[in-house]
């Protein structure tokens, strides 16, 4: 990607508020971005389920880079990747990999502060997200500081745990916070409030749902799905499955693009 994609998607960081959709694979990518989405970012739930195993780990990394390269390469807008807890157990190995991840192609990426249900130390947190600063292209890659105090759940005070590493991160060079698992809209008010840089909430992960223009009026910048769109995909297909081997018929085609309209979407 080149710097103006880059600065691009910077720039969304200082809006109002959008939506970042997830995709999975290059041809998921391609009908987000037709769609009309100015981002996409890559869901690392999503590219794990397409190859028929659990999220969390279970997908060797080198595949789950092949994926984010052609999801990068197929679009012509900028990409976020899901980089998980930075694929290393070292901040030199975490900065290794945001490094990676900009030779293919993408101009942003998330870092989490937790690996196998356990939050990293704060201060061990900071140093994996400033190796991953100082890796990263100058000006040329948005760094999502993913903290899971609510996610995991284990925090005696999720809110003041979640502000004190949100500011730590931020210190260290994030140019967003995440902040998964919170769906009460008066804390999500709280955290814009607390937290020194743009919010990033991930909807449809948890109940209840908040819809991104009520996200986008407590504050939060930026909106993701996570693996909710692979989610979706993936229930059509079990629904459409089992409506065939139970009755034979073929309703689950009923308002479904046509050969066709793929076929057009994808250039041919």
């Amino acid at each position: 990607m080149s710097a103006d994609h880059a600065s691009a998607f910077l720039a969304l960081h200082s809006g109002a508020g959008f939506v970042i959709p997830n995709a999975w694979d290059a041809g998921t990518a391609r009908i987000l971005e037709q769609v009309g989405f100015p981002a996409i970012a890559t869901t690392s739930a999503g590219i794990a389920w397409s190859y028929g195993v659990p999220d969390g780990g279970a997908l060797d990394p080198a595949v789950m880079f092949e994926r984010v390269a052609e999801i990068a390469a197929s679009v012509g807008v900028p990409v976020s990747a899901d980089l998980e807890a930075g694929y290393g157990d070292t901040p030199e190995e975490v900065g290794r990999t945001v490094a990676l991840a900009a030779e293919l192609g993408v101009v942003g990426g998330n870092i989490e502060d937790a690996v196998a249900g356990a939050l990293f130390p704060v201060e061990e947190a900071a140093e994996r997200l400033a190796a991953a600063r100082d890796a990263a292209p100058t000006g040329g890659f948005v760094l999502n500081a993913r903290t899971d105090a609510y996610f995991i759940g284990t925090a005696e005070d999720p809110f003041a745990e979640t502000v004190e590493r949100a500011q730590r991160y931020v210190e260290a060079g994030a140019d967003c916070v995440f902040v998964p698992g919170v769906t009460d809209e008066d804390t999500i008010r709280r955290l814009v409030a607390e937290i020194p840089a743009p919010l990033n909430v991930v909807a449809g992960l948890v109940a209840p749902v908040i819809p991104a223009p009520t996200l986008f009026s407590l504050g939060v910048t930026r909106v993701s799905v996570g693996g909710s769109l692979a989610r979706a995909a993936l229930s059509a297909v079990e629904r459409a499955g089992r409506e065939l081997l139970e009755t034979g018929t073929l309703g689950f085609l009923d308002g479904s693009l046509g050969y066709g309209d793929v076929q057009r979407r994808f250039g041919a």
